[in-house]
């Protein structure tokens, strides 16, 4: 049987993980949603494992959203039940400890534009088109996209997107800020390997608690959002990976970080 989620961990410790129904536009199914669960949770527990990257299988879709012909057979509280899976899903990639790269290879598009959200970057494919779609459908995006894309482009642009329905292509998408950047389709996962690279070489605790500083303390007023900063620096004091800093850099050479 074919795997619906694919995981590959290379050499460099970054997880690559693929949403691999291309023939219905990745759409997250039932079974989708429950191998990538159990996929991000393995990876997360995975120390060994400093960044992820989240792509789908093919060159027309990062995610379609909802599996409709799915949903068409369920039940009032199975759509509902289904739409807190996936938006359980979301929060499950937005909790892991390290940092997870959204490369969107297609059309993100209803929860599948949530699941990007819910990365901490996204690099978009200039094909790339991306838009919580529904409101088309007589819902709303149920996901977390009503929150996330607000606090990440603003109420009224988020507002403009979601009560229009109206996809963006990428360009839209990078001015509104809802990608931090655009690269050429055949480069896009080659881009987001390199920014895995870039993070990977980095201290991973200290990866860790400027994730937790950023955000839990943007979702705080300014000054207790400064003192989450405070309590997350203070952790990386006493760490090995500090000693080791700071001795890589007396001796001009590259640090060889363990976490610790």
């Amino acid at each position: 049987m074919t795997s619906l989620v694919d995981c590959s961990i290379t050499d460099d410790r970054i997880a690559v993980v693929t949403l691999n129904r291309p023939e219905a536009m990745n759409a997250l199914s039932g079974a989708l949603l429950d191998e990538l669960n159990d996929c991000m949770k393995q990876i997360d527990s995975n120390d060994d494992i400093r960044t992820t990257i989240l792509t789908g299988a093919g060159s027309k879709a990062f995610c379609a959203g909802a599996d409709l012909k799915e949903r068409k057979q369920m039940t009032k509280k199975q759509v509902v039940d289904a739409a807190y899976t996936i938006g359980e899903t979301v929060r499950t990639v937005e909790n892991m400890n390290m940092p997870v790269i959204a490369a969107i290879n297609g059309a993100a598009l209803g929860g599948g534009l949530e699941l990007a959200l819910g990365c901490d970057m996204r690099l978009a494919a200039n094909n790339a088109k991306m838009g919580l779609t529904e409101t088309s459908l007589a819902i709303i995006p149920g996901a977390g996209g009503t929150q996330r894309l607000s606090r990440l482009i603003g109420t009224g642009q988020a507002k403009k997107l979601i009560f229009t329905a109206k996809p963006v292509l990428a360009d839209e998408a990078w001015q509104l800020g809802m990608v931090e950047e655009i690269t050429e389709s055949n480069a896009l996962l080659d881009d987001a390997y390199t920014m895995a690279l870039q993070i990977a070489k980095n201290g991973p605790f200290a990866i860790q608690q400027a994730k937790f500083a950023v955000d839990k303390g943007i979702q705080a007023d300014i000054s207790t959002g400064l003192h989450v900063e405070r309590l997350c620096y203070n952790e990386t004091i006493p760490t090995e990976d500090r000693k080791e800093g700071l001795q890589a850099f007396k001796e001009k050479r590259a640090p060889v970080y363990k976490g610790k």
